[in-house]
């Protein structure tokens, strides 16, 4: 069994004693993995965090790391490494003195700081820095010395808020990847904190879903991808398609559903479907193809509402099985792309869709 490294049980926070901004959180997070939690503002994800880092105190519940209790225990007293968004760093100290400052706070000595802040500087590939002042680099230069100083004092554990929501598509998607190579070398625990759900995918080992306080899934990127719980994280994790329907027949984990306008659609049934009862059915644009004919399950005609080119491929927005807002992604030049107002024929594979449970 993995070591468990951080627990939350039956954690809630309210500000104002009668609200709750995280609702009845039970997490456990294994030794050295990569959590993200995720989730729109105000899901709770950064509340979650601020507890973690002792910013916070839990209304109730407890919060254990590497086995000791910490709700009372002070930020400075954690071992915990931060990054902020905003970088946080010193604008009067050079690169060096701002790496240095944990560590003099910490009493070591002169020749310990200075091997230190050589060796994070090094990890982070910014050596050549040390006298720069902050105002001399750019965003993702000062965004990785942020990182460094999180980890010069070799913390247990790393916590990120937004790190890289300041910084441009290319440069964030880069600093995704050496982020993620960083923890992949040093085996620390990193728990981190986005709306992104492609850097939450990229970057993680498991990833958390929350929703109104509310932790509603938490899992691999592939079964969140693959399996989402409900329809909340089916529709925040990636892009997906959202039918309607009522279920027909249930068995042995497949489902048949019908739709409003009389379709039926077989697929893959998640929990707490029953027969009779409303479901709203899951299914992703890529995995929809323009097929040649009727013939074989969930195959339907389909009227093209709008073509999107994106360069790779294209987006067809259409209307099938009573739902005026289904995209399929196709690759662009795979075929002959058909114009709005056409009716093609559509199909996918009953593996390739989900039925959830309405909430």
């Amino acid at each position: 069994m993995t070591e468990r490294f951080i627990a939350f049980e039956g954690v809630r926070k309210s500000y104002d004693g009668k609200s709750y901004v995280v609702r009845g959180l039970d997490l456990d997070v294994a030794k050295g993995e990569f959590l993200t939690l995720l989730g729109p503002s105000g899901s709770g994800k950064t509340t979650t965090l601020m507890m973690l880092a002792g910013f916070e105190t839990p209304t109730h519940g407890t919060i254990t790391l590497g086995g000791e209790r910490i709700e009372r225990v002070p930020p400075h007293r954690r071992n915990i490494g931060v990054v902020f968004q905003n970088y946080a760093l010193f604008p009067h100290m050079t690169v060096g003195e701002n790496l240095a400052f944990p560590l003099k706070m910490r009493r070591m000595g002169k020749a310990e700081v200075t091997e230190r802040v050589r060796h994070a500087l090094e990890m982070v590939r910014m050596a050549a820095f040390t006298d720069r002042r902050p105002n001399q680099m750019s965003g993702g230069q000062q965004q990785r010395i942020a990182l460094a100083r999180a980890l010069v004092f070799e913390p247990q554990l790393v916590l990120m808020d937004e790190p890289l929501g300041a910084l441009d598509k290319q440069l964030r998607e880069h600093m995704q990847l050496e982020i993620k190579h960083l923890h992949d070398r040093l085996g620390v625990n990193v728990v981190y904190v986005t709306h992104d759900q492609s850097e939450a995918l990229t970057m993680s080992d498991r990833v958390g879903v929350f929703n109104d306080g509310i932790l509603q899934q938490i899992a691999t990127p592939h079964d969140l991808y693959e399996a989402p719980d409900n329809p909340f994280v089916a529709t925040f994790i990636g892009e997906n398609n959202a039918i309607s329907g009522e279920v027909i027949e249930l068995a042995n984990g497949a489902c048949r559903i019908r739709t409003s306008d009389g379709s039926v659609i077989s697929a893959m049934a998640g929990g707490g479907l029953k027969v009779g009862a409303a479901t709203t059915l899951v299914l992703r644009p890529e995995r929809i193809s323009i097929v040649d004919g009727l013939s074989g399950p969930n195959r339907f005609r389909a009227r093209v509402n709008e073509l999107i080119y994106h360069g790779d491929h294209m987006r067809l927005r259409v209307t099938v099985c009573a739902c005026d807002d289904v995209r399929i992604k196709v690759p662009a030049g795979a075929a002959r792309a058909p114009k709005p107002g056409d009716d093609i024929d559509i199909g996918w594979t009953p593996a390739d869709c989900r039925a959830l449970a309405q909430s």
